[in-house]
């Protein structure tokens, strides 16, 4: 805080605490009261408990130091009885005893005392300890003025801020500022911008006059003092004509009946705003420091309750404005919500159906309707004669033109700017109404880089969509190109998929013919190949049994057995795509038999001995015992184990070993058939069950094959309604079977 004016003395003086001493040792008491006073406290001594209570009253003591152990009255109990008299609140209370013991300790402080200096005393320690429950004291008494000042404050400054109008909270301010005060007049002078200022609120007391409203401009007033005011400089004026003012600023002050005065800057920022300022009139006044803090406070808060004010008026113009904005954004956020509605439909139009007609003829309808615009049409372009067809339309209350076929070529400057992908608005002269305009916006629908169309909204007056309506409209043109993609490409795949039928059952017709009309002839072939056989037995009885190599016995023999490998092959080739073509067809009749599976397993595999021993193969049976019975269709079984036993031996090398195994695992069956030496690599896996797959170099022996017995393997699984697994790792292919039971 800086002042200008008279210098002010110190407005509180700090006296000399007294100290009382109660103890009932005369050496004692009288080592305490010189030690005391010679730290410059007053002391005052009595000799036992009845009479320290008695000094307590008469000297009302800062500090009382009390022997613990005393005749009569003890010190625990006049400690107790001095804590219940009057304003003893504001006493210490020390003990001094011989007594170190726990309990007494507890005792001491539980009577009342702050300190407990044990005997033979440390004077350094106790000086120390005196000075600190004084300075304590001092502090305490300090801090509840303080808080008095506080509430005095925090009352006003209450007052001034339960109101935001800036003139009620000036009048309150300077009514309470000079009751407190008890001055004559106290006034807020506010700056304007001519460099004079008015008085604009006013306490006065009466019989002084009063200066509400004049505009006062002090001629004595320079620039100096306002600069010192804006750096929150405070002057103080006790008494006008011993304060060193010029006669021109004594005479200004007199007219307004002042003897002393103070000036409290009221700033806002860097800016003075005005001064606070109290007026003593009817005598010179000594203005104290706390007066002066005060004052200064409150300026403080005055100058908070200005800024607050004012931002209240900003706020409420903000809130003003705030309002507008609301409004306008609730009317943009229904039209978005609006608006995504609409396009969630369209969206959920193009997802669900593969009609363009439809599609398209919702979306204009939709689109109409959320811009509320007369019309709304489609127009799909055809580029091989260069033209434009509206064949979607919807009409609120203009007439339409559906069906239309428009040249591109008469509309360069229109078509041109669609066929690069903008969005653009324009006005045409209307068709069916004379001298009149309206408003088209155009919007290609764009199939990657090629416009395939455009959207167009109509309106018989003009009218500008804004951003959000132009995105609602390219966002629905991307829905409709969508849709004639998505439309366009299920009709191609339709086209596909009948042309791939009808070539699929050409198939089936020409290989279920072939293979009819090939059974015919291989039928005869077979009865030949027969006769054949009988033929050259016949003669190899008259050669009498003697048969080279080099003869035509031997070599009619050879070519009578390729003669018949081939036939088989061909017998087994047909009726492979027979048995096939059926399954595909679901024409194959299920036969029920039950089977037991130990037995009926043995007498399959025996029919594979002679062949796995001729290829110095082994074989391993690995069945669960007591295997439960079979339910299925016996001959279609049988077909798929022989299949890969036939294709176990073919390509297992000599010296390994074919496993047939079954179990059970719950309700299902599973049949399996291993064989090692081989191993099948994960790329051809997946391929190995397609008809007519032969693995490449999988064959070393060159036995050749059809292609179709794995094929059929598979149908025929599913045909019995289980699933067949193939794995093959470390030199050893397993096919597994599963089969419910």
């Amino acid at each position: 805080m800086q002042i200008l004016g008279n210098s002010l003395e110190p407005y509180f003086h700090q006296e000399h605490a007294r100290i009382l001493i109660v103890e009932d040792n005369p050496i004692m008491r009288r080592l305490l009261c010189q030690t005391m006073r010679a730290e410059g406290y007053q002391v005052m001594e009595a000799c036992d408990g009845e009479e320290g209570l008695a000094a307590y009253e008469r000297f009302q003591p800062d500090l009382v130091l009390l022997d613990a152990v005393m005749p009569g009255m003890d010190g625990f109990a006049c400690c107790r009885q001095l804590k219940d008299l009057p304003g003893s609140s504001h006493t210490s209370i020390m003990m001094i005893t011989s007594l170190d013991d726990p309990e007494s300790v507890n005792q001491a402080f539980a009577a009342g005392a702050l300190d407990y200096v044990t005997k033979p005393i440390h004077w350094t320690l106790l000086r120390q300890r005196v000075e600190r429950l004084l300075q304590a004291q001092r502090d305490t008494l300090e801090l509840q003025s303080q808080m008095k000042r506080e509430r005095v404050i925090g009352s006003i400054a209450q007052r001034i801020h339960q109101s935001l109008d800036l003139a009620e909270i000036l009048n309150v301010a300077v009514a309470e500022i000079r009751q407190f005060l008890q001055t004559d007049r106290v006034m807020i002078y506010r700056f304007n911008s001519e460099g004079c200022g008015t008085v604009s609120v006013e306490s006065v007391a009466p019989p002084w006059a009063s200066v509400l409203g004049q505009c006062i401009r002090d001629s004595c007033f320079n620039d100096k003092y306002t600069d010192l005011y804006r750096l929150g400089r405070i002057r103080i004026i006790e008494d006008i004509h011993n304060a060193n003012l010029t006669p021109c600023h004594v005479d200004f002050l007199t007219q307004f009946q002042v003897k002393a005065n103070m000036v409290v800057p009221i700033l806002q920022g860097e800016h003075l705003w005005g001064l606070l300022i109290a007026h003593h009139c009817q005598a010179t006044r000594y203005w104290r420091m706390w007066e002066v803090e005060l004052a200064e406070r409150l300026a403080i808060q005055l100058a908070i309750a200005i800024k607050q004010s004012e931002l209240y008026q900003q706020v409420q113009q903000l809130n003003t404005e705030l309002t507008y904005q609301v409004q306008d954004h609730i009317v943009e956020l229904q039209q978005a919500l609006r608006f995504e509605a609409t396009l969630k439909r369209i969206t959920d139009k193009v997802r669900d159906s593969l009609d363009e007609d439809q599609i398209l003829q919702t979306a204009v309808e939709e689109l109409a309707i959320a811009l509320d615009v007369g019309c709304c049409n489609a127009a799909l372009y055809d580029y091989s004669h260069n033209t434009s067809h509206i064949r979607y339309e919807f009409t609120r209350f203009l007439a339409g033109c559906r069906g239309q076929v428009i040249s591109m070529e008469y509309y360069p400057e229109i078509y041109q700017q669609l066929q690069q992908g903008q969005c653009f608005q324009f006005c045409a002269p209307s068709a069916h109404l004379p001298n009149t305009q309206t408003a088209i916006f155009a919007c290609p629908m764009m199939n990657g880089a090629e416009a395939i169309g455009n959207l167009c909204l109509i309106n018989s007056q003009h009218k500008v969509l804004s951003a959000s309506e132009v995105r609602l409209v390219e966002q629905v043109a991307n829905q409709c190109a969508i849709a004639l993609r998505q439309a366009r490409l299920y009709q191609a795949a339709q086209a596909t998929v009948t042309e791939l039928e009808r070539l699929n059952q050409l198939k089936d017709d020409f290989l279920s013919t072939v293979s009819h009309e090939l059974r015919s002839p291989i039928s005869n072939m077979r009865l030949a190949i027969q006769m054949l056989e009988r033929n050259v037995t016949q003669s190899q009885m008259l050669c009498g049994g003697q048969v080279n190599r080099n003869s035509s016995c031997s070599k009619s023999a050879t070519y009578l057995q390729i003669l018949r490998d081939e036939c088989e092959r061909e017998i087994s080739l047909v009726n492979d795509l027979l048995d096939l073509q059926r399954l595909e067809a679901e024409y194959q009749p299920q036969q029920t038999d039950v089977i037991q599976l130990p037995e009926w397993v043995l007498g399959l595999v025996a029919s594979f001995e002679e062949r796995i021993n001729d290829r110095q193969q082994t074989l391993i049976l690995d069945l669960e015992p007591e295997l439960p019975d079979l339910v299925t269709d016996a001959i279609g079984l049988k077909r798929i184990l022989t299949e890969l036993l036939h294709n176990a031996c073919k390509y297992t090398p000599p010296e390994k070993s074919i496993t047939v195994a079954a179990h059970r695992q719950t309700n299902k069956l599973y049949l399996s058939v291993t064989n090692t030496g081989v191993e099948i690599s994960p790329e051809e896996l997946p391929r190995i069950f397609d008809k007519f797959y032969r693995i490449p170099n999988g064959d070393p022996w060159k036995q050749g094959g059809t292609g179709l017995g794995l094929a059929l393997v598979n149908k025929l699984v599913n045909h019995l309604g289980g699933s067949i697994q193939v794995m093959s790792a470390a030199r050893q292919t397993c096919f597994t079977l599963e089969l419910p039971l």
